[in-house]
């Protein structure tokens, strides 16, 4: 724990006095504190001036990051037929229908991404209360709900983030590991941050992102400047 504590101490030392930065120098200062045993995930978190109790001011999205999340995503499809054998070929960890669904109410959520066929949305539908607090619950705007499953099973497998602001405003993903090169961090979080510009509801008043921060797991954060962070 001695070493542990000496990391941390070591990592907040670095960043003591650093504020809104531009993306390129908190990446930088970000990657190089990662000091944990394992590739640490390289997390964003967007404090936006939304109110999602309100419908018109919800935010959500979906962004194919240019290089990926480095992370190994566990895909679920809901369907039958041929497009459950179309969904196996891509790519797919489990395929089913009611069975899938049956397994999910016991208790069982082996995936990360779930992905159903339109006709499948009544089954699915019985799954809300447990898929929707986990932000898994599939949704035609975010490209969930489809048809061309192997091309949604071969998008959430490739890097496609999908974010949805939280009761408190805030909005985070996961952008890439810090073993990504400096560059490739540097162009996911810009690109995450115009799908969330993008994504900017009629209903949003006065400043619609209020601050930004990045960090990785084991590390502490460093804000972003708003005006880097929103830059095209």
């Amino acid at each position: 724990m001695a070493k542990l504590g000496k990391r941390t101490a070591a990592a907040r030392e670095a960043f003591a006095g650093k504020s809104d930065l531009t993306v390129e120098e908190a990446v930088a200062l970000v990657k190089g504190a990662a000091s944990a045993k394992f590739d640490e995930t390289v997390e964003i978190a967007v404090q936006l001036g939304v109110d999602p109790r309100h419908a018109d001011q919800m935010v959500r999205g979906v962004v194919g990051l240019p290089n990926g999340t480095g992370k190994d995503v566990r895909v679920a499809v809901f369907a039958r037929g041929a497009k459950a054998e179309e969904a196996q070929a891509a790519g797919a960890d489990i395929v089913g229908a009611e069975d899938l669904m049956e397994t999910v109410q016991g208790g069982t959520i082996d995936f990360d991404r779930c992905i159903a066929t339109p006709d499948m949305m009544p089954v699915v539908g019985r799954l809300g209360k447990v898929l929707g607090p986990r932000n898994l619950m599939p949704n035609p705007k975010v490209g969930t709900v489809t048809m061309d499953v192997a091309d949604a099973v071969k998008n959430a497998k490739g890097g496609e983030v999908q974010f949805k602001v939280e009761k408190a405003g805030v909005v985070h993903a996961g952008v890439g590991k810090v073993s990504f090169d400096e560059g490739k961090l540097v162009e996911n979080v810009k690109a995450f941050m115009g799908a969330v510009l993008k994504a900017k509801p009629a209903g949003a008043k006065g400043a619609y992102v209020k601050k930004v921060a990045l960090s990785s797991t084991m590390g502490p954060g460093v804000t972003i400047s708003v005006d880097a962070a929103s830059a095209e």
